[in-house]
């Protein structure tokens, strides 16, 4: 854990610097209103609920497995952890990233877990702590649903780890302030240039797209891909956004109150 921490910060200052030296919006304040919550979010998020999290995880997987060794099931189904590190590697981050982009997709199409979800795409300038700025009941949602197909391809924790710190990393870039398509790599991989979309507050394109967290690919297979590459979304943010608190304590207690009356 302190080694993933050491990597967050060390992520943190890297985009921070890149976007210093080469913004793609080039108007775009450094210290910005809402910044200060922003650190809030990556202090909770990034730190306090890593920690926490991966305590909690790890004895509820644990429990879990136990109640499933109980009743005859064994979660032995790949032995993955066998296999060379790259290949433990990619079969790891393709499983997870797939997971993540069908949780993603769920957090937009299911009214009660919209609502939290909110909390994010109330984001209207986009920089690499925006990648941060979520609702804690996403950890538990995230975690919950992947537990069990990652836990039955048994990679082996170095792998887990390394997959951990590159979706970190991609999921700052895809939020940073910086002007990186990727060219044709671009329908395979993720990037700031297309996610930027997914927070567009119109709908065009459809309401919700661009759902990929290092693939861009699930999208383009699945159609929920839109990236008109010649210009940027008018305005960020969500129909409705003004109902959102500005401050992080409004912004982590709005939600647990609301019940979702519509679709987003």
């Amino acid at each position: 854990m302190r080694s993933y921490l050491n990597w967050l910060l060390a992520t943190s200052a890297l985009f921070l610097l890149l976007e210093r030296l080469s913004p793609w919006r080039r108007g775009q304040p450094v210290w910005r209103a809402g910044s200060l919550r922003d650190v809030g979010f990556v202090a909770l998020n990034g730190h306090f609920f890593s920690l926490l999290m991966a305590g909690a995880t790890g004895a509820v997987a644990a429990a879990a497995t136990k109640g499933l060794h109980a009743v005859g099931i064994r979660l032995q189904g790949s032995r993955i952890a066998e296999w060379p590190f790259v290949a433990q590697f990619l079969a790891f981050l393709v499983l997870a990233d797939f997971l993540q982009w069908c949780i993603h997709n769920l957090l937009h199409r299911v009214p009660w877990l919209w609502t939290f979800h909110k909390v994010h795409h109330s984001i209207t300038t986009m920089d690499w702590i925006g990648n941060w700025r979520f609702h804690w009941m996403e950890i538990l949602v995230y975690k919950s649903l992947q537990w069990l197909p990652l836990a039955w391809l048994g990679a082996s924790p170095a792998a887990v780890f390394a997959v951990a710190v590159l979706t970190t990393v991609w999921g700052d870039l895809n939020h940073a302030n910086l002007d990186i398509g990727l060219g044709r790599l671009g329908y395979v991989l993720n990037s700031p240039r297309m996610h930027l979309w997914h927070h567009d507050q119109s709908t065009e394109g459809g309401a919700a797209k661009n759902f990929g967290i290092v693939f861009s690919l699930w999208d383009h297979l699945f159609g929920t891909a839109y990236w008109p590459r010649n210009r940027s979304p008018e305005q960020l943010g969500y129909a409705g956004m003004e109902e959102m608190p500005a401050g992080l304590g409004g912004e982590l207690l709005w939600p647990l109150a609301r019940v979702p009356s519509r679709r987003p």
